[in-house]
């Protein structure tokens, strides 16, 4: 079965929604705008109950099928927040918010789930409910797990999570996908070198936290390529260095260096956060200073069950064909905030292409409205699968 033909005729109506969410974009839990037309909507959709507040200011919407003796319960999830990025495609429809957008094309994912929800609505063509769930904070703000710490599985009695993302170089109409770890854990760290900072030119009073810093950053470096066992995969990467100084003459008194370490297994994981600290603490000491190192572990690795995966597979082909499936994409160590669903119940994760277009959290990146058809069709293809009418 390719695309439905329902998200053909609706794809004009939910490229309105899209574009709406475009011009208005919102931040990790402020997503009052987003969320308020969001439940509109799905009342208008006539579905069984819609739920506003979840985990602050998520929405859940309840689409029950035409029988529910099987007893199972879908959920399908799609972030609404954007970035504190300026603006630069140009469009018609560009971000009327000052430093905000959506850059990473959660319009675009709230729109498709919209229309499978009006789609879902209408035909009810499965055995079991369907829980959709339009979810806040994914940059950066942990909405995922904010979500479920208010109850999301047991108020729902939710059994498994399907969720999609937009992916550039991936062509429009086209699906990719792996089993297990798909997205990397995603972790921060801020090394504070702090020693006596005096005169430029009189180096040998001061303790150089520069070089100090510097040397640590360099050492870093060693932590995958020395530590990690050469199987496996993990990043260190040192993102801005700060001294309480901008003077071309001062040698500061601290220095904070800020980073991320990104990994695909819990083992890896442990091993970067330990070795951060124990490379940047001695190699402070080696040169008369001391770092204080603050670790900030975000997202665990996205990791996809098998069976789910199996079914999103399956479901993927029947929508775009099985040439237009790759079903051993290259994880990415992108982070996402989904790995705690899936951690909560089992579930798959799956990239949309998005085709030709900028990379994500670019500043002239723009979600493939032409996607849409494709997106709904796979996320509504997912509950009829996995639930079947009697």
């Amino acid at each position: 079965m390719p695309v439905k033909n329902r998200f053909a005729e609706l794809l004009p109506e939910i490229t309105g929604w899209r574009h709406d969410f475009h011009s208005h974009p919102e931040l990790q839990y402020d997503v009052h705008h987003t969320a308020g037309r969001v439940a509109e909507l799905l009342r208008g959709f006539g579905i069984d109950e819609v739920v506003e507040g979840v985990g602050q200011t998520g929405v859940v919407g309840v689409i029950r099928g035409r029988q529910d003796g099987s007893g199972k319960v879908i959920g399908l999830r799609a972030d609404m927040d954007a970035l504190p990025i300026i603006e630069a495609t140009g469009l018609d429809y560009a971000s009327t918010v000052p430093g905000k957008m959506h850059a990473c094309g959660h319009d675009g994912h709230t729109s498709m789930l919209l229309g499978t929800a009006k789609y879902l609505a209408e035909t009810r063509n499965f055995d079991g409910t369907a829980v959709l769930i339009f979810q806040p904070a994914e940059e950066g703000g942990a909405g995922a797990r904010t979500m479920l710490e208010d109850g999301l599985l047991d108020r729902w009695n939710i059994q498994e999570f399907y969720g999609l993302h937009n992916m550039p170089g991936v062509p429009v109409g086209e699906f990719a996908i792996c089993e297990g770890p798909m997205l990397g854990a995603a972790d921060e760290f801020e090394i504070t070198v702090t020693g006596r900072g005096g005169h430029a030119a009189q180096p040998h009073m001061c303790t150089d936290t520069m070089l100090a810093a510097a040397q640590i950053i360099v050492a870093l470096q060693s932590i995958v390529s020395r530590n990690v066992d050469p199987l496996k995969s993990g990043v260190v990467s040192c993102c801005a260095v700060e001294g309480d100084s901008t003077a071309h003459n001062v040698i500061p008194g601290t220095v904070t260096i800020r980073g991320t370490a990104r990994s695909l297994a819990e083992d890896v994981r442990e091993l970067q956060a330990s070795a951060i600290r124990r490379v940047a603490e001695n190699t402070a000491r080696a040169f008369g200073a001391e770092a204080v190192v603050d670790y900030h572990t975000g997202y665990p690795v996205t990791v996809n069950h098998p069976e789910p995966t199996r079914h999103a597979i399956e479901t993927a082909i029947t929508v775009a064909g099985a040439q237009k499936v790759n079903d051993a994409y290259t994880p990415i160590m992108a982070g996402e905030d989904f790995s705690f669903m899936l951690n909560a119940r089992p579930g798959a994760y799956i990239f949309l292409g998005n085709g030709d277009s900028a990379p994500l959290h670019h500043p002239e990146y723009n979600f493939a409205d032409e996607a849409i058809p494709f997106g709904s069709s796979w996320l509504a293809a997912m509950v009829e699968a996995r639930m079947p009418a009697a």
